[in-house]
């Protein structure tokens, strides 16, 4: 047990712990109070015809299981209307999103926090089409709802697919298609869902990234390095149905009012498997991949080096690589593959803070790891990789290069201490173990061989 663990045992709080558990319980309060007291726009009455027999209408919760695609991996919701009297069978989606303009403009939106999605509705035959062509579990649940019940959440549909209501700004967590349809069966049943699920779980939004793509490892491990603190509170009960399958599996455990006192029916019933498909195969995490990609050729380097005797003085050098073909060409492979991630990862962590409306994104503690100036690292290592010897400094260079190479050291020195001593509210401790211990030991490693020191101006110095 460690001192702040036995400092707590006894009744103490360090001035870091109590800041987070305040910060921590102020973000959950905000959170449920949030998603439970959220109204939706008002319904004009007179606005929307409903069916004179409402006996006839029937809803349908319609639940798709995770994809292969980057933005299948949280699943779908959708809602199907079946009229008797009309023979109108439609499907309400609130996942559909305009990639016309191409994959780089939607990108560059994405990135912005520009996400504008819209209703749309489709014949089932259709939409269950798609869904068995990207090879998704589809499964429908009736909705056992009064006549009230069924009024309200009709015109809520009505009022959704009026031209100026059929977009709305997207967010992955808190306004999904899946979201929609929690919120507006929750007004249908006048609060009964809110009302019964306003605890807490165990679970934070990190480890549903985590878990839904593990089918996606890489895009995972970006997700992981790009989210800041933000997601690594304890999700609502409220929220955590912003997942397809914990909508469905907790309306499972609701009852209806359609019996009355005399009878408890179950919100869900008629429960059907419109298709079934294997899901996802799971990746070898990237952390894993990430560790040994470092390490293993680090280690082979350190084998390679050698001592330069003191006959080669003017070299200014005591530590050389032997086999200085191949082993420069595998530190630049490495260097390349390093400074692109992680010049990159700093970017977008950097420039999100300043031009993206994903809060998300903001304040990242990672940004301690992963430095937007690394890119100018690829130079140098293609240098290596070509050349095979060292990077020349110059009498200007070298101090520029070796501050900076110090600086990358003491940070990821701050960031390995920040982790074991748990003095940031951000998730991190899985970088940390995997991703550090690589980089310090290539830090050090290119410090020592991969740059020649400038030769002395004067040779009698």
């Amino acid at each position: 047990m460690g001192i702040l663990e036995v400092m707590e045992s006894v009744g103490f709080l360090t001035p870091i712990r109590l800041r987070r558990r305040l910060i921590r319980t102020a973000f959950l309060l905000l959170a449920c109070s949030g998603g439970v007291m959220a109204q939706l726009p008002p319904l004009d009455q007179a606005e929307t015809e409903t069916p004179a027999d409402l006996n006839s209408l029937h809803f349908y919760l319609i639940t798709v299981d995770v994809g292969n695609n980057v933005w299948d991996n949280f699943g779908h919701t959708a809602l199907r209307l079946y009229d008797e009297n009309t023979n109108t069978d439609l499907v309400f989606n609130w996942g559909v999103f305009d990639v016309s303009g191409g994959a780089a403009d939607f990108s560059y939106n994405f990135f912005k926090g520009v996400m504008n999605y819209r209703l749309a509705t489709r014949l089932p035959s259709r939409e269950f089409d798609v869904f068995r062509a990207q090879g998704r579990t589809v499964w429908q649940d009736r909705l056992n709802l009064t006549n009230p019940q069924k009024e309200k959440l009709y015109r809520r549909l009505m009022w959704n697919l009026q031209a100026e209501n059929l977009t709305y700004e997207y967010h992955y967590f808190f306004d999904n298609c899946t979201t929609r349809v929690r919120d507006y069966l929750d007004e249908a049943l006048g609060g009964a869902i809110s009302a019964q699920y306003s605890g807490v779980t165990e679970k934070t939004f990190r480890h549903h990234v985590r878990a839904h793509y593990a089918s996606a490892s890489l895009i995972g491990f970006s997700l992981d390095v790009l989210l800041n603190s933000n997601i690594d509170r304890q999700v609502s009960e409220w929220e955590d149905m912003f997942l397809p399958l914990s909508l469905r599996h907790r309306l499972q455990a609701m009852s209806s009012d359609v019996g009355g006192a005399e009878e408890v029916l179950p919100l869900l019933s008629d429960h059907q498997q419109i298709m079934e498909f294997p899901p996802p195969t799971v990746q070898q995490s990237a952390y894993q991949i990430a560790s040994v990609g470092l390490l293993v050729p680090l280690l082979v380097l350190l084998l390679m080096l050698k001592r330069i005797p003191m006959s080669y003085v003017a070299t200014h050098a005591r530590i050389s690589i032997r086999a200085a073909g191949l082993s420069f060409r595998l530190l630049g492979l490495v260097g390349v593959v390093t400074a692109l991630f992680s010049g990159i990862f700093g970017f977008l962590m950097l420039s999100s803070w300043f031009v993206s409306d994903h809060i998300d994104t903001h304040h990242n503690f990672n940004l301690l790891l992963f430095w937007p100036t690394d890119l100018l690292g690829v130079v140098i290592a293609l240098r290596w990789l070509v050349f095979c010897r060292p990077w020349p400094m110059s009498h200007d260079s070298a101090p520029f290069i070796h501050n900076y190479l110090l600086a990358h050291v003491g940070a990821l020195l701050a960031y390995s201490a920040a982790a074991f001593f748990e003095l940031t509210d951000q998730a991190i401790v899985d970088l940390a173990v995997n991703v550090v211990p690589g980089l310090l030991l290539f830090t050090l490693l290119i410090w020592l061989v991969g740059f020649e020191p400038a030769r002395s101006k004067n040779i009698f110095s």
